[in-house]
């Protein structure tokens, strides 16, 4: 399912979506934090990106497992290292948006008041908790976003 697509190794193709997902994941969800008078214009893009960007990662990983196993598995030297490099990021990147996204997501459904009510559905320790855990998580992703595709670069082009 993640070898190729139109023919193409899968791979390079679908990680613009974990690229690009992921790091807007983790600025909406900063931006959602810190921005409070914004919140309710950044809420579906919070949403929407916590449940793709998991899923963009998630394919990125998968179809990078398969580029290894068809065209990389006996590969050895400086550019098996590298490959093994790149690849020790992967899991890391994946727990990590995961991990982010449902944060995010309680964040988003924390702050969002309930019928009748004016503040925060679980009152502002909850919130402040929730803020600190969402900050800290898209620091750690974008640490790994940018760590897994600096070496994958630096893997396909051996710099």
């Amino acid at each position: 399912m993640f070898d190729e697509i139109f023919g193409l190794p899968a791979h390079p193709l679908i990680i613009h979506f974990a690229v690009v997902l992921t790091p807007l994941l983790a600025a909406a969800s900063v931006a959602y934090t810190v921005l409070h008078r914004w919140r309710p214009l950044l809420a579906w893009a919070v949403v929407l990106l916590s449940l793709g960007a998991p899923v963009a990662v998630f394919a990125a990983k998968e179809s990078g497992e398969s580029l290894k196993a068809a065209r990389f598995a006996s590969v050895d030297g400086t550019l098996g290292q590298r490959i093994e490099t790149h690849e020790s990021f992967a899991n890391p990147l994946l727990l990590s948006t995961a991990g982010l996204g449902v944060a995010a997501l309680l964040l988003v459904y924390a702050t969002s008041p309930s019928r009748g009510s004016l503040g925060d559905r679980f009152g502002r320790p909850v919130t402040l908790v929730l803020s600190g855990v969402t900050v800290l998580l898209a620091v750690v992703v974008g640490y790994f976003v940018f760590r897994a595709g600096d070496s994958g670069a630096r893997a396909v082009w051996g710099a």
